[in-house]
């Protein structure tokens, strides 16, 4: 059975992007070899990646036009399968990319094909969907040594309590720290 898997990059007050749309200038604070290593490691644990249709539109835009400097983690992000989870969504065009329209009832289909893992990048609103759903198996944040003050937070009010287990933390020479947590579901 295959695991869903959030992963994000967290300011330390919470926020996930910035006021505006596609805010991610404090990934800069995090980002370096390890952090490119352990990107690495992730898409080659994947066989699908999960987006909601904001956070699809802006990779694609991204991934499809990586310069040469992104190597391997543009080849993994362009071949990889991903699902899109969007109700209004007409169109899909980045390699391997299907429209799901009921995203809580397709991941739970999805989550027993296959063997490698799902992961969720980014989109908020749909991971707040999963949280709620109680299908995330482990959550995963790189957490950037600094206060946004604004934002977009990535967790909202309302996700039910849950506890975690500790999984792995992991300091970067960066000042960032990725913590893995596992989901009792």
């Amino acid at each position: 059975m295959r695991k869903l898997i959030m992963w994000n990059v967290i300011t330390i007050d919470g926020y996930f992007e910035g006021e505006k749309s596609w805010d991610l200038g404090f990934h800069g604070q995090v980002y370096g070899k390890e952090l490119e290593e352990f990107s690495l490691v992730q898409l080659n644990s994947a066989d699908c990646l999960v987006f909601g249709a904001t956070t699809y539109k802006g990779m694609a835009d991204y991934w499809t036009n990586a310069n040469e400097d992104e190597g391997e983690v543009a080849k993994h992000m362009n071949k990889i399968q991903k699902l899109v989870c969007s109700r209004t969504l007409q169109t899909a065009n980045w390699n391997n990319s299907v429209i799901v329209k009921d995203a809580v009832s397709e991941i739970q289909k999805k989550k027993q094909e296959g063997n490698g893992d799902m992961f969720v990048f980014g989109s908020g609103n749909l991971s707040d969907s999963l949280l709620k759903a109680n299908l995330f198996d482990e959550i995963r944040l790189c957490v950037a040594p600094v206060f946004l003050g604004k934002g977009k937070l990535l967790f909202q009010t309302g996700i039910p309590e849950k506890n975690l287990n500790l999984i792995e933390t992991r300091a970067l020479t960066t000042g960032g720290v990725i913590l893995r947590y596992g989901c009792q579901n």
